[in-house]
C-alpha cells in the first residue's frame, strides 16, 4: 500500500461499495474490517460445505479454507488472517499462506509500519513464535506474554525453562520461568515473569518478575534490580536514555521507580500504563490520586479532572506535551484531553488519536441506539453512522478521514479538521 501521503485526501465523500452487492452468495458474512487507507473492507464469508473465504469490497476471493479467523489489515495495507487447511493452521498474508503449518496459531502482531508480521504458535505441545513465516528455532513447554518489537526486528515471550512435575511446588518456587528473545532464553530464571518490553532499538528487554511468593521486582536483560517490592507493574524504557521506569508498590501506595530509584513518591492508590514521550523528557501514567478516582499524571504532576470508574486508553501526543484518554463514570464514557473533559457522555469511547503535529485529537464514539460517530477537538461530527472505524488524520494534520457504513453503503469521507475549542 502507498504511504499515507499518497492516499486520496481530496475532501468529500466517496462511496466504495454497496453492501447488498456481493459477487457470490454466502451463508453469512462476519464483521467488516476497513483498510488503513479507507479504500477497502474485508470480511470472512461462509460458503456452505465448501468452507470459508474472504470477501473484499464485495468480491469473493478465490481461495477457500476449512476455517478462517482473526482477519486484520496490517498497517501497510496487507490483508492477513489465520487459516486452517487439513486440520493445521497457518497465516494468510494477501494471497500467500506461510509455508509452515502448526497445530494452532493465534495472536497475530504487526510492527509499526506493518513490514513484519508475527504470531504465537503451538506445535506438538510446545509453544513459541513465528515471524514472517519463520518459526523460532526453540519451542517451549509453556510460553505466553508474546511481544513483537515496534520496528519488527525482534520478538520475545515469557517461557518455562524447567519442567515442573505435577504438584511439585518446590521446583516452582526455585524459579522455572524466563524470557526468550527470538527463541533464546536468558540464563536467569524466576518464579514468574510478565510483560516483556523492548527498548527503542529492540536490543534490550525488561519485564516484571516475582522472586518469592511475596517479593516482586524488575529485570533488565536478565539482571534484577537490587530492590524488591510487594508489587510492580509493567516496565518501560526511556527511548532517549535507555533508563527503565516501572510503577512499584511501597507501604500500601504506588509510586514510580526508575533504574531502582524512586522518582515519583509512593502516594497513589494506583499508578500504571506509564509511557515516555518520544524525546524521553516526559513520563505519563494513569494514576488514582484518591481512592476510587482516576486521572493522568505527567512527571508526577497530577491532572485536576478525575473519573470514578476508570481511566483507560491513554494516548500521548507525538510531541510528548499533550495526552488524551478515555474516562468512565458509572456506565458512561467521556474523552479527557489536556486535563479538560470534553462535553458529551457516550455508551463507548475508543482510544483517542492525535494528528502528527500534536495539535488535534479525535476519537470514535458510540451513542444511544447503536449509532457511531467521531468527536474531533471536542466537536461531535454532524452525522452518525451504522458503523465506523477510528478516525485517521492526514499526514499534515489538516484533514480527517472517516471510514463508515451508512444505509447499506461503505464510504470514506474526508473532512477538514474543525478548529480546537476545548
Amino acid at each position: 500500500m502507498q504511504p499515507a501521503t499518497a492516499w486520496d485526501w481530496s475532501p468529500g465523500k466517496k462511496d466504495i461499495w454497496d453492501l447488498s452487492k456481493h459477487s457470490r452468495e454466502a451463508q453469512w458474512h462476519e464483521e467488516l474490517y476497513a483498510s488503513p487507507d479507507g479504500e477497502k473492507t474485508a470480511s470472512i464469508a461462509k460458503y456452505g460445505d465448501e468452507g470459508f473465504g474472504i470477501c473484499v469490497n464485495g468480491q469473493a476471493q478465490e481461495r477457500l479454507f476449512e476455517k478462517i479467523w482473526n482477519l486484520r489489515f496490517a498497517p501497510d495495507g496487507r490483508l492477513t488472517a489465520i487459516v486452517q487447511e487439513e486440520m493445521d493452521w497457518s497465516v494468510l498474508v494477501d494471497d500467500e499462506v506461510w509455508p509452515e503449518e502448526y497445530a494452532f496459531v493465534w495472536g497475530v502482531q504487526f510492527s509499526q509500519t506493518g513490514g513484519t508480521i508475527a504470531a504465537s504458535i503451538q506445535q506438538d505441545g510446545e509453544y513459541g513464535m513465528v515471524v514472517n513465516g519463520e518459526a523460532w528455532p526453540t519451542l517451549y513447554q509453556n510460553a505466553n506474554n508474546f511481544v513483537l518489537a515496534k520496528d519488527g526486528s525482534a520478538t520475545a515471550a515469557v517461557v518455562q525453562v524447567k519442567n515442573i512435575p505435577q504438584a511439585d511446588i518446590w521446583t516452582y518456587k526455585e524459579g522455572c520461568f524466563s524470557v526468550a528473545i527470538d527463541g533464546n532464553a536468558w540464563d536467569t530464571s524466576f518464579m514468574n515473569c510478565w510483560t516483556p518490553v523492548f527498548d527503542a532499538e529492540a536490543k534490550r528487554v525488561a519485564c516484571q518478575v516475582r522472586h518469592t511468593l511475596y517479593d516482586y521486582s524488575i529485570v533488565v536483560d536478565g539482571q534484577a534490580w537490587s530492590s524488591t517490592f510487594p508489587s510492580v507493574w509493567d516496565p518501560c524504557f526511556n527511548p532517549a536514555t535507555g533508563a527503565v521506569a516501572a510503577p512499584v508498590r511501597m507501604a500500601g501506595k504506588w509510586g514510580m521507580a526508575q533504574d531502582n530509584e524512586l522518582i515519583w513518591d509512593a502516594k497513589f492508590f494506583n499508578c500504571w500504563n506509564q509511557q515516555f514521550s518520544a524525546d524521553g523528557k516526559n513520563l505519563w501514567a494513569i494514576v488514582a490520586p484518591k481512592f476510587g478516582r482516576w486521572t493522568l499524571a505527567v512527571n508526577g504532576q497530577v491532572w485536576g479532572k478525575t473519573f470514578g470508574t476508570m481511566v483507560t486508553d491513554m494516548t500521548v501526543a507525538p510531541d510528548g506535551k499533550h495526552a488524551a484518554a478515555v474516562g468512565k463514570e458509572g456506565d458512561k464514557y467521556a474523552i479527557i484531553a489536556n486535563d479538560t473533559i470534553w462535553v458529551g457522555w457516550y455508551d463507548m469511547v475508543w482510544k483517542p488519536v492525535f494528528s502528527s503535529d500534536s495539535h488535534n485529537v479525535a476519537a470514535k464514539v458510540k451513542r444511544a441506539g447503536d449509532r457511531y460517530t467521531v468527536v474531533i477537538n471536542g466537536q461531535v461530527h454532524n452525522e452518525d453512522f451504522d458503523q465506523c472505524w477510528d478516525p485517521v488524520f492526514s499526514p499534515e494534520g489538516t484533514k480527517v478521514m472517516l471510514r463508515v457504513v451508512k444505509d447499506g453503503k461503505y464510504s470514506r469521507i474526508v473532512i477538514p479538521v474543525p478548529s480546537s475549542h476545548h
